[in-house]
């Protein structure tokens, strides 16, 4: 599994037509053959900062996902609401590794 996570910081004029955009942009990606997982999270502590999680299943899934007419679309249209280049952590996992439940929290019922 590849296991993405990118931080992107938007300007506070273009927070609008950035939600409009990665709202798109992540309908599009999670119709995509091999997305495990596609959300886009905003900081409850800093405005106008958002995290995006993504999961493929291998590396052909990502691959594939790079050269999609919707992400050169993200990628060429992201630097116009950014304040600063966004940040990622790209990470290629081990075949069976991925998420697994917390084990120091438990679900009350």
């Amino acid at each position: 599994m590849i296991f993405i996570v990118i931080s992107i910081d938007v300007r506070p004029e273009k927070r609008d037509d950035f939600l409009a955009g990665v709202t798109r942009y992540s309908a599009q990606v999670r119709e995509e053959p091999g997305n495990l997982h596609f959300t886009c999270y905003e900081s409850v502590e800093q405005g106008d900062e958002f995290v995006v999680v993504a999961n493929y299943a291998d590396q052909a899934a990502g691959e594939a996902h790079v050269s999609s007419e919707h992400a050169q679309w993200f990628f060429g249209w992201l630097p116009s609401v950014v304040s600063r280049v966004p940040t990622i952590v790209y990470q290629e996992l081990p075949a069976g590794v991925g998420w697994s439940e917390m084990g120091e929290v438990a679900a009350h019922m």
